[in-house]
């Protein structure tokens, strides 16, 4: 039997022990049933407060009225009544073609209800972290009152959160998701969500649209593999980078910054000097490509500046602990990979892939980062290093200041699975 809290916090007479077999897909729904199985409706109320609640809806009607929602209720046997059905996180079910799940919070809800509206809105129904909660006048001034005292709904960011149940912990499919841990614990969301909602399907469609300009299921198919080939990362990045690499393994030790410069500088200008010459192809002699003295100055400055650049972050990842005394970045392509990852599940949030499809993508970030890495501290130095290279501009502001917090967070925490998840 489900419990319907009172609007002074009353309610019927609980639960002592879960369910028979049930076990709490995350700290969320364990918290709600813990709440509700001592009758504290006023706990109960904050959590659900905080808590992302995510709501069926018909995916050509979202599609259609992008700026609208539609509630769909259910008959109570319980309540005999008509109801309205929202979920946590943890309690959603695998993403499928249709329907799909918008997500909102309680003060949403408060704000959005009528008086023709049912007169429940139910948390987890039929779950022993079940909650009836009254939608008349005074239950939504209750649901208020508790929305009031939250900043932001939906889990904390830079924490890392981890499904009990139905989310990989161990395997390829953990490994790759732990590959996009950077990007899932930044924005609060559970790092091991492979049937991933993340923020409900509407949302995740305008940001796709927004930051990647991905709006169908050929834009997402691209883009993915894009990553995938880290053909987003810069040509110039990789190529400095690499001299580097050559120049340590040909001198068996640390290269200066000066030496460093000089060796770009003579690369770039043989390069440019080759690729004047005429050359021989299937179509004939073919006339190289000249380039003025100004131009080859510039792009000799061009790559300098980057090396200074680089040289400098490396410092402070070297001050903060993202890298260790005398470390430095081989390759920038984990700032790919990371977000193929993280491409994949959004891909199967907004329904353009399956979760067969996305899940593969994550296999196969993952295992290009253990081809490529050699730890996941070396591969989050060099993901923080392309994320700052992309947005930062040598601020050292937000861009780097978060993914800072983000990396203590994933290499800290005991249960993170940059700790539980072996490399190799």
């Amino acid at each position: 039997m489900g419990l319907t809290a009172g609007h002074d916090g009353g309610a019927l007479p609980g639960p002592t022990a879960p369910a028979q077999g049930w076990q709490a897909p995350s700290a969320v729904e364990w918290g709600l049933y813990e709440a509700r199985s001592r009758g504290d409706w006023p706990a109960y109320y904050d959590l659900v407060a905080r808590a992302d609640l995510y709501m069926m809806q018909s995916r050509a009607y979202v599609d259609a009225n992008p700026g609208n929602t539609r509630f769909h209720p259910y008959w109570s046997p319980q309540t005999q009544t008509m109801c309205l059905a929202v979920y946590t996180g943890g309690m959603l079910p695998p993403p499928v073609a249709d329907p799909v799940y918008n997500c909102y919070d309680l003060g949403w809800f408060a704000e959005a209800w009528d008086q023709n509206d049912p007169p429940y809105l139910v948390v987890n129904p039929g779950s022993p972290c079940e909650g009836v909660l009254p939608a008349g006048p005074e239950g939504r001034a209750l649901w208020q009152r508790h929305s009031a005292l939250v900043e932001r709904p939906g889990l904390a960011q830079d924490v890392v959160h981890t499904l009990e149940m139905g989310g990989p912990r161990s395997g390829p499919v953990a490994f790759g998701l732990a590959a996009g841990a950077h990007i899932n614990v930044r924005n609060g969301r559970y790092w091991n969500a492979m049937a991933y909602h993340g923020g409900g399907y509407r949302n995740e469609k305008r940001t796709l649209e927004r930051w990647w300009g991905v709006t169908t299921r050929e834009d997402w198919l691209d883009t993915q593999e894009q990553l995938l080939r880290a053909g987003m990362v810069s040509g110039v990045w990789e190529f400095v980078l690499q001299l580097r690499r050559s120049m340590v393994l040909d001198f068996a030790g640390p290269v200066d910054v000066d030496h460093w410069r000089e060796a770009a500088a003579n690369v770039v200008r043989r390069r440019t000097e080759a690729a004047a010459e005429p050359c021989l192809t299937a179509d004939g002699v073919t006339q190289g490509r000249t380039v003025t003295a100004a131009e080859l100055e510039g792009q000799v400055t061009g790559v300098q500046r980057l090396i200074g650049r680089i040289a400098r972050y490396e410092a402070r990842f070297r001050a903060d602990g993202l890298l260790p005394e005398g470390g430095f970045v081989q390759s920038v392509e984990a700032w790919d990979y990371g977000r193929a990852s993280g491409m994949a599940r959004w891909g199967l949030a907004a329904r353009l892939c399956s979760l067969q499809e996305a899940e593969a993508a994550v296999v196969r970030a993952g295992r290009l980062v253990q081809l490529n890495y050699r730890s996941w501290e070396n591969f989050s130095a060099a993901y923080v290093l392309g994320r700052c290279l992309h947005f930062d501009e040598e601020e050292f502001g937000e861009w780097y200041e978060t993914a800072l917090a983000t990396h203590r967070a994933l290499t800290s925490d005991p249960a993170s699975p940059w700790r539980t998840l072996p490399w190799t």
